[in-house]
């Protein structure tokens, strides 16, 4: 079958995005246009049917709930040793505004399977206790393989492996190849992360949170538990 039009050029564009980041990792708007490229319906069904499979991704499927607009200032401001409080520190830390990446819309499931996943993000890199740095990255990127049929992911690996053979990467090797190591091992040997509903958890001990889905932190030391008490109106 001759694809669409439209296909052929979302396919170009991811591959021209995938040697970018071949060459340079770090270009997130890269990134958004692989993902473009990879996640046509065919992939997200795949995805859809695994993760109905799950009690609280088949929910999740049904009820599409959003994460919305978020308060970082407010989530940081939470009790520390919290979910939000680590989510929100994350975020500003880093220079991140959600408000800053396109909302996805999700009026059919379809749709809403590529959204979450999308937004979800980083709540993924709090918990996991993966970076944002190339290596952190590509751990993160072992944990969604070890979840779930990522094909994205593997898109990325693959790229950060190729960019690992350059003679400015070559020297980051075995912080690459450890952090992927464990997130692939992390990532079987968790419970599923597809569908949580952050929004409900975030005054939550981020060390509970971490038990309940089966997570020991990458390069982790000990986890904190909140000091005070958690104030969901803050995080409106």
């Amino acid at each position: 079958m001759i694809p669409s039009i439209d296909r052929a050029v979302a396919l170009a564009k991811g591959l021209y995005a995938y040697v970018t980041l071949v060459r340079d990792p770090n270009q997130l708007a890269e990134v958004f246009e692989l993902r473009k490229s990879i996640a046509q319906p065919e992939v997200l069904r795949e995805m859809a049917e695994f993760f109905r499979k799950d009690e609280r991704g088949a929910a999740a499927l049904r009820d599409r709930p959003r994460l919305g607009r978020l308060d970082l200032a407010a989530l940081a401001a939470l009790p520390s040793g919290t979910l939000g409080q680590a989510f929100g520190r994350h975020m500003l830390e880093a220079g991140l505004d959600p408000s800053a990446i396109p909302s996805l819309p999700s009026s059919t499931e379809l749709e809403f399977l590529d959204a979450h996943l999308y937004e979800t993000h980083d709540v993924w890199h709090v918990v996991t206790g993966f970076g944002t740095d190339v290596a952190g990255e590509l751990g993160l990127q072992a944990f969604y393989l070890g979840q779930f049929p990522a094909r994205l992911s593997i898109a990325i690996l693959s790229g950060g492996l190729l960019n690992t053979l350059s003679p400015r990467a070559f020297g980051d090797r075995e912080r690459r190849m450890d952090a992927i190591a464990a997130g692939w091992s992390m990532g079987r040997a968790a419970r599923p992360f597809f569908g949580v509903r952050w929004n409900d958890w975030w005054t939550r001990p981020l060390v509970d949170v971490r038990h309940e889905l089966g997570v020991r932190p990458f390069g982790a030391a000990v986890d904190a538990r909140p000091t005070g008490p958690a104030e969901l109106s803050r995080v409106a």
